[in-house]
């Protein structure tokens, strides 16, 4: 039975095909369930290399990066294939220190495939959209993070829909100013 907020979750909670690319890019977080992702998608062969993403957090003892790295690590993922950015502190920094790290590197992608918890999707893709060129496409693999948050459930707990609605919330108040410069870049 259909409910008035199914177009919420439809737009919050998405994931697209996956297709071969040059890295899997994990803005941060204290999630290992985000690598675990990742190296799954490593092993399948879908990307040479890993760009776990974050700094310092209150979530975890040391950074995100080095978290997600080790996490990586004990999935059997090569430390070679591990790119390393320790520094952003939100998300318009993980993009934004992502391009600048895989520059570095002298990886200039024209696919990346994006892994971040499921009722994040929507506003990390954005993210890396407004600051990624725009002819870089990206694909989305989603995570189902440990607070347990799904498209089936997230409208059953009080707690759940917090984290939904504040994401939507976010989307509004980051990307409305940047519609602009969208239609501008298409005309």
């Amino acid at each position: 039975m259909p409910y008035p907020f199914d177009c919420i979750t439809k737009f919050m909670f998405f994931e697209t095909a996956i297709e071969p690319s040059d890295v899997i890019l994990l803005p941060g977080g204290s999630h290992p369930q985000l690598m675990e992702r990742a190296a799954e998608l490593y092993h399948q062969g879908l990307a040479p290399c890993i760009l776990p993403l974050g700094g310092t957090t209150r979530s975890v003892s040391s950074t995100e990066w080095e978290f997600l790295r080790d996490v990586g690590l004990s999935l059997g993922v090569p430390e070679r294939s591990i790119l390393r950015e320790d520094q952003a502190t939100n998300t318009f920094e993980n993009a934004r220190y992502s391009w600048k790290t895989l520059q570095q590197q002298r990886i200039n992608p024209r696919k990346a495939i994006l892994v971040f918890k499921s009722y994040f999707a929507r506003r990390a893709l954005l993210t890396y959209q407004v600051e990624f060129p725009s002819e870089v496409e990206f694909f989305v693999s989603p995570v189902t993070d440990k607070t347990g948050t799904t498209k089936d459930n997230w409208y059953l707990d009080e707690r759940k829909i917090n984290y939904v609605m504040n994401e939507l919330t976010k989307v509004g108040q980051y990307f409305k100013h940047h519609i602009p410069n969208w239609v501008n870049s298409k005309q």
